[in-house]
Parts: C-alpha cells; sequence; structure tokens
C-alpha cells in the first residue's frame, strides 16, 4: 500500500468513527436530559470542582448549593457583561434574568456520573475530530475543501464545549439547547461531507442528474432538520411541565404542552409525504447504493412515527425519549449523505469530476 493511499484510508476510517461518536453522544445527551441529569455536574468543564466526581454527598461542603448556585451567577454577569458591551442587550437580559440559573440542584451520585460520561464522550468525540483535522492535511494539495470542512468541524466541536459549559451555567436555558443541537447536526452534516467528498473520484456516473431530484432532497433534509429543532422545543416545554408536576402524572404531561407540539406533531404529517414522494424518486434511479439508502431512510421514518405515537398517547416513556431524538439525528443523516451521494453518482457530477482531474 502507498503512502498515499494510507493517508487516505486513514482520514475515511476516523471520519467515519467521527461521525458514529457524534450520533452516540447525541444518544448520551438524550439519556442526560431524559433522567433530568444535564445539573448533575454544577460546574464546568470540572464536576463539583473535581475532574472525578465525587460518589457521596459527604464528599462536598456543607454549604455546596450556594457556593455553585453563586459561581453560576458569577459567570453569567460576566457572559451577560460581554455581550452587552457587544450590542445584544435583549440577548444579555434574557440569559441574567431567566430563572432557571437561581435553582439550586442536590447532588444525586447516579445524575452526576450520567452527566460525567457525557462529558467524557465528549471529550472523546474532541479528539477524534482534532485526528480527522490533523489526517486531513493531505488533501490540502488537493482538495482544501476537505482540509476546511474538517477544520470547521473543529471548530464547531470547540464552540460546543463552549456552549456547553453556558447551557451549566444558565441551568439548562431554552434556547441554548436548541442551538446545542442544532450545531450537532450541522457537525454530522459537515464531517459527512468531508469523508464522502474525500472520496470522489470513486464514484461513477450511473445515473442521469436531475435538479428536481436534487431540490426534493434538499427539502426533505430541510425539514426534517427543521422539525427536529421543534421537537427540541417540545421536549424543552416538556421539561418545564415535568418540573412543575415534580415528575409525576406522565400521563398528564402532553395536555398541559403548548402550540409547538401540536405544530410538531401536525407537522409530521407533512414530512411523511415528503418523505414517500423523495422516495419514489430515488426508486426511479435504479441504483442499488441510492435503493440501499432510501430503504433505510423510510425504516428510520417509520420508526420515529412508532415513537411519536407511542410518546404521545402513553405517557411520553422515559426510554423513549433519547430514542427519539437519536434516530431522527440518523434520519438527516441518512437525507444529507443522500444528497451528497447523489451529486457525486450522477453522470453531471462525474463528468465535471472528470474535466477538474484533466
Amino acid at each position: 500500500m502507498s503512502v498515499k493511499s494510507f493517508q487516505y484510508k486513514r482520514f475515511k476510517y476516523i471520519g467515519v468513527l467521527t461521525v458514529l461518536a457524534v450520533y452516540f453522544l447525541i444518544l448520551v445527551g438524550g439519556i442526560v436530559r431524559s433522567t433530568g441529569s444535564g445539573m448533575g455536574c454544577p460546574d464546568w468543564p470540572k464536576c463539583f470542582g473535581s475532574w472525578v466526581p465525587p460518589t457521596d454527598v459527604s464528599q462536598l461542603p456543607e454549604d455546596y448549593l450556594e457556593v455553585y448556585k453563586e459561581k453560576r451567577i458569577e459567570k453569567n454577569q460576566r457572559l451577560a457583561g460581554i455581550l452587552d458591551n457587544m450590542g445584544f442587550e435583549k440577548l444579555s437580559a434574557s440569559i441574567f434574568s431567566h430563572p432557571s440559573q437561581y435553582i439550586e440542584t442536590e447532588f444525586n451520585v447516579t445524575k452526576t456520573w450520567i452527566e460525567y460520561l457525557n462529558r467524557l464522550v465528549g471529550v472523546l468525540i474532541g479528539i477524534f475530530i482534532f485526528l480527522t483535522l490533523v489526517f486531513s492535511i493531505p488533501y490540502l494539495r488537493e482538495d482544501k475543501a476537505v482540509f476546511f470542512l474538517s477544520l470547521g468541524s473543529f471548530i464547531v466541536v470547540g464552540f460546543q464545549g463552549w456552549l456547553g459549559s453556558i447551557i451549566v451555567s444558565t441551568n439548562l436555558l431554552p434556547v441554548t439547547v436548541t442551538i446545542h443541537m442544532a450545531l450537532a447536526l450541522v457537525l454530522v452534516a459537515m464531517l459527512q461531507y468531508a469523508v464522502t467528498r474525500a472520496q470522489k473520484n470513486n464514484f461513477s456516473g450511473r445515473f442521469k442528474y436531475s435538479g428536481k431530484v436534487n431540490i426534493v432532497i434538499w427539502i426533505v433534509a430541510i425539514t426534517t432538520f427543521a422539525q427536529i429543532l421543534l421537537g427540541t422545543q417540545v421536549r424543552e416545554e416538556v421539561d418545564i411541565v415535568a418540573f412543575s408536576m415534580n415528575g409525576e402524572n406522565r400521563e398528564a404531561w402532553v395536555d398541559e404542552l403548548g402550540i409547538s407540539f401540536y405544530i410538531h406533531r401536525s407537522y409530521s404529517i407533512l414530512i411523511l409525504g415528503l418523505h414517500v414522494y423523495l422516495a419514489y424518486l430515488l426508486y426511479r434511479l435504479k441504483d442499488k447504493t441510492m435503493t440501499r439508502m432510501t430503504n433505510t431512510m423510510l425504516l428510520l421514518v417509520a420508526i420515529e412515527v412508532v415513537f411519536g405515537i407511542v410518546m404521545a398517547y402513553f405517557a411520553i416513556p422515559a426510554f423513549l425519549q433519547p430514542l427519539h431524538l437519536t434516530f431522527a439525528a440518523l434520519l438527516f443523516g441518512v437525507q444529507f449523505q443522500l444528497l451528497i451521494h447523489y451529486h457525486y453518482a450522477s453522470r453531471k457530477a462525474y463528468r465535471n469530476t472528470v474535466a477538474v482531474s484533466n
């Protein structure tokens, strides 16, 4: 195997591993939220002031609730001051005035270690992303876009880490959680594009390019992206309702949800129709790879529909919440992969690639 071939295969393997790790982190993050462990560690990046969290409340000072609440408030004051100086007065006010930051979080060993493991997975992904960036350096000579996509992913992960600290300091401020989820999907898309683009010379023109099909794939991916963010907002409402009811009477939670839930539920009908239409267009290509991905897409849609129905009519089972989110993220990932693959496998793109290489 030549050095060049090894370098390219190395990038592909670390890129695929990183994408899978991000999906796993989304699942772990969903478990954190479904178990109410988001504030299991009241500080960041340490957990109760230590790199290894405590296992018993006796290891903490008696006034630990007040201590960590004050630390969060001080951090929010600094953030609010920076935003205020930058001209974001309304955003500054909303962050600092939100009542959630004044809530004291009592120590719970299970929730603390769930959140701690979530952070460890995040660190592991940071390492994978860094290796992806390093292994993308050889592409600077042939396809700079691959390197800059890897660099962009590295920057997004860094920003995600900073945003995670804000989420903790504001005690899960709703808007920050939604942004966190949106950036996770953007990160997945960037990594998938980088890995696939790096292999673009392996594609052949198997079918004729159609602008109509391309647009429909884009529409489906964008609507799914919006649906996931809307679902994140619904989840925030669920958390508020659960908190107001002390985690009891789950069967009554759905009735207490606002308009976001009903939009999310009704919107799913439109999305289902779009997926069916897209599948019809893709099956007509008679391409084995596109057919396999289309089958996967439809399977994920079916699973999401079942999960949604069960959650709406069976008191939002806690174990389904992280699965619902993870499968939705996987669905978006498959759609984005369809988009990339369709572009590079079409005859039009193939001709363009050959023309550039020549």
